[in-house]
């Protein structure tokens, strides 16, 4: 299976050209209201991450969580043309689902209690680890390791902290705007280590300018499970989408998604998580 792309422009012009069919009744032209058939749903997403939510240049959009998305929304009604990718950061992912900016969000939503005070999530459909990437002939095994060496992760992220705290108070943080800075500091040798979420780990390491550079360390020093926000109380599109993750992991096209997002990096993902089952 290819890794499914979805032109922003060609989205739009359907937005354009095609009127909305009969849809709950309401005649209106946007289609967020999940029972397919309209012209558009509209899905946030992340823009900046390889592997799991990317812009490309040519703006089209790649990942494992568009790939998540773009599956589910064809269960709901909605052909690829019809789908409106929205950037969604992390700051604003509560409050996009409120403004009803978006439908869903699938952009390394990690589930827990205090976003369930004012999100529902479908899922869990991805359980990721916090890790290490580090250069490929690093002997760096272990976060203790890190005692002494430079860390790095993107400004106000916990990761890095959450090393420090529990594993390496000698650690020396360095933190960067985002992950591509550390990325190129590590590449530099002006970090000797990069932490975060596996799954973004290794969507970086997978990309083709960085083949065999880096290596994740395989630690799980957390357990984040990945979920697909909905607006609260909307219990009907949650009840469509975990039926649709439930379809995508019997089907083999959540696997196939695994290795083509992730594969180059020799990602070791968790098997995929049974719906409602959230791992501390």
């Amino acid at each position: 299976m290819k890794l499914r792309k979805v032109s922003a422009a060609a989205a739009a012009a359907i937005v354009l050209s095609v009127t909305a069919t009969a849809c709950g009744g309401d005649g209106g032209s946007d289609s967020n209201s999940g029972s397919g058939g309209g012209d558009k749903i509209k899905i946030g997403i992340k823009y900046d991450q390889p592997g799991l939510g990317l812009k490309e240049p040519d703006g089209s959009f790649s990942g494992f969580d568009v790939d998540v998305a773009t599956y589910v929304a064809k269960e709901l009604g909605y052909d690829a043309n019809q789908i409106e990718f929205v950037e969604t950061k992390t700051p604003d992912r509560e409050n996009a689902l409120k403004r009803g900016d978006v439908k869903f969000i699938a952009a390394t939503y990690s589930i827990n209690d205090e976003r369930k005070k004012s999100v529902d999530f479908a899922g869990p459909y991805l359980l990721a680890h916090q890790d290490l990437l580090v250069k490929s002939d690093s002997d760096i095994t272990e976060a203790t390791d890190l005692n002494g060496k430079n860390l790095c992760s993107v400004t106000g992220s916990t990761s890095a902290q959450n090393v420090k705290n529990d594993f390496a108070p000698k650690a020396n943080l360095q933190e960067r705007s985002g992950y591509s800075e550390c990325i190129s500091s590590l590449q530099s040798g002006a970090v000797d280590a990069l932490t975060t979420d596996d799954s973004i780990l290794a969507g970086f390491a997978s990309q083709e300018q960085y083949k065999g550079q880096f290596k994740l360390a395989g630690l799980k020093l957390s357990n984040e499970n990945y979920g697909i926000g909905v607006q609260k109380g909307d219990t009907e599109t949650l009840n469509k989408i975990n039926a649709a993750l439930e379809k995508m992991v019997s089907s083999k096209a959540w696997d196939k998604a695994v290795q083509d997002n992730f594969g180059p990096a020799e990602y070791k993902n968790e098997p995929a998580p049974k719906i409602g089952v959230i791992v501390k």
